[in-house]
C-alpha cells in the first residue's frame, strides 16, 4: 500500500485499501519529555506494518499511542478496529516471579471480554488451546511462565495476544533476542493473521526483518522520516542518514 502525505498533512491511499489506523499530527511523551513530534502516518488494514528506527527514536511510544495506553499531548489517533487492540510486550518486560502457568497467561487474553473473575466458557478454552498449539507451546501449558526461556515466553505472550481475537495486533520487538525457531514460529503466525484479514504492527531495530514487512514507518529522534513499502523507505541514502551505515544486501 502506497501512502502519499500531502502538504495539508492529510493522507491519501492510492490502491483503495482502508487504513486500520491513522495518526494526525501526533505528539506524545512522558512527564515533561516529548518523544514523538507531530507524527502523521497511516497503518494499512490486513497488512504487516513495521515501526523501525534507532534506539530512542520513539518506536515503543508510537506503539503505546496506537494501543491507547498513552494519550497524545496533541493530535489525534483514529482506529477502525473493534474490539480494542491486542498489545504484546517484550518477554523481558514480564517478571520471572509471576505465579502463573503458561495456560493461565494465555487465558488472560480472554479477560478483555469476560473480566478477570469470570470462568472461561468451553469456547474460551478452545481458543486458548488453539493459540497454544499455533505457537507450538501446548506441551508447556502447565509450566510456570517465569521458568521458560526467552523464546518460549515470547511465544506465550504472542499466544495471549492472539487469544484476544482483536483485529489489530501490536507487538513490541517480538523477535529481539530469540532463537531462530522462536523467530520463525512467530513470523509464520503473524503472516497467518494478516492472511485472515487482521492488521499487525510491530516494532524492530532489525533492517532485514523490516524489509520482510508489507509497510514501514521509519522514525528518527521522534519524527517520521518516511513511510511506505519497506524497499522504498529503506533506501541506501535513507539508511545512511538515519544509522550512518549502509543498508544490508
Amino acid at each position: 500500500m502506497k501512502i502519499i502525505v500531502v502538504n495539508s498533512g492529510s493522507l491519501v491511499t492510492v490502491d483503495g485499501v482502508r487504513p486500520a489506523v491513522v495518526l494526525h499530527e501526533v505528539s506524545a511523551g512522558y512527564a515533561r519529555e516529548l518523544v514523538l513530534q507531530r507524527v502523521t502516518a497511516c497503518v494499512p488494514s490486513a497488512r504487516a506494518t513495521v515501526v523501525l528506527g534507532p534506539n530512542g527514536s520513539g518506536k515503543t511510544t508510537l506503539l503505546n499511542v496506537i494501543a491507547g495506553v498513552l494519550a497524545p499531548v496533541s493530535g489525534a489517533v483514529d482506529r477502525a478496529s473493534t474490539p480494542a487492540p491486542a498489545y504484546v510486550p517484550q518477554h523481558s518486560a514480564v517478571s520471572d516471579t509471576l505465579p502463573m502457568t503458561v495456560r493461565d497467561a494465555v487465558a488472560m487474553g480472554r479477560w478483555a471480554r469476560l473480566g478477570p473473575w469470570r470462568r472461561l466458557s468451553t469456547q474460551d478454552k478452545e481458543i486458548v488451546d488453539e493459540c497454544l498449539a499455533r505457537l507450538d507451546i501446548d506441551g508447556l501449558a502447565t509450566r510456570k511462565l517465569g521458568a521458560l526461556s526467552g523464546g518460549q515466553r515470547q511465544r506465550a505472550l504472542v499466544a495471549q495476544g492472539l487469544a484476544q481475537r482483536s483485529g489489530l495486533l501490536l507487538l513490541d520487538e517480538p523477535s529481539t533476542g530469540l532463537d531462530l525457531e522462536a523467530q520463525r514460529r512467530i513470523a509464520e503466525v503473524l503472516r497467518q493473521e494478516c492472511a485472515a484479514g487482521r492488521t499487525v504492527v510491530h516494532t524492530t531495530h532489525d533492517l532485514d526483518e523490516a524489509l520482510r514487512a508489507d509497510h514501514c514507518l521509519l522514525l528518527n529522534a521522534g519524527r517520521l522520516v518516511a513511510q511506505g513499502a519497506p524497499a522504498d523507505v529503506l533506501t541506501e541514502d535513507t539508511v545512511r542518514a538515519v544509522w550512518h551505515t549502509s543498508r544490508p544486501r
